[in-house]
């Protein structure tokens, strides 16, 4: 009789370490589920790069130019204004940089402002570099890159504003001279 009641203990033991497990194995699936289902969840997309702001204001970021006076978007509201955010290191800023200055050329007189903003460097770089391509539209230092921070993926990087100082377009790499004129010719028309 010891003997059965030893064998009953001991398959209701092994019935119950067998539930424990169960449930332990359980609560650790559960657990698992709720730490890694964000890592494999459907994530909304969010635009990025130059054209995330598209239809918001520009921020109006106060910087200095190449020759150390202040300088800043407000001053260009009622204009369309071409941002391009470039580094004398990049080979892609050196090739767009002859077309932004004959694009200034061609709208000197279309309420059309080119502006360079250099990031990262410093401005005795940034104006021989301008120089050496004659370049003479405003070149913006943003030593901190703070546009570079709120628009570029990579440089360079093209951001169109309306005369009301709205993104209407960001690029993200360099842009032919035709590409240029596309983006600015609706903007010239909109009062």
């Amino acid at each position: 009789m010891l003997d059965r009641t030893l064998v009953a203990r001991s398959d209701i033991t092994s019935r119950m370490s067998r539930y424990i497990l169960w449930a332990l194995a359980a609560a650790i699936a559960a657990i698992a589920f709720i730490v890694l289902e964000p890592f494999f969840a459907p994530q909304a997309t969010h635009t990025v790069g130059p054209s995330a702001l598209s239809g918001e204001r520009a921020p109006v970021i106060p910087l200095l130019d190449d020759r150390g006076r202040s300088v800043s978007l407000a001053v260009y509201r009622g204009r369309v204004v071409l941002i391009n955010l470039w580094a004398s290191w990049c080979p892609p800023c050196r090739a767009e940089m002859p077309d932004l200055q004959r694009l200034a050329n061609a709208h000197a007189n279309d309420g059309i402002a080119i502006v360079g903003v250099n990031e990262g460097e410093s401005p005795q770089r940034a104006r021989a570099f301008a120089d050496s391509l004659g370049i003479r539209f405003p070149i913006w230092m943003d030593e901190t890159q703070r546009y570079g921070r709120t628009y570029a993926l990579g440089l360079p990087t093209t951001v169109i504003l309306d005369r009301h100082g709205i993104v209407v377009r960001g690029f993200d790499g360099a842009l032919t001279y035709s590409q240029m004129e596309a983006a600015i010719r609706p903007l010239m028309r909109a009062p």
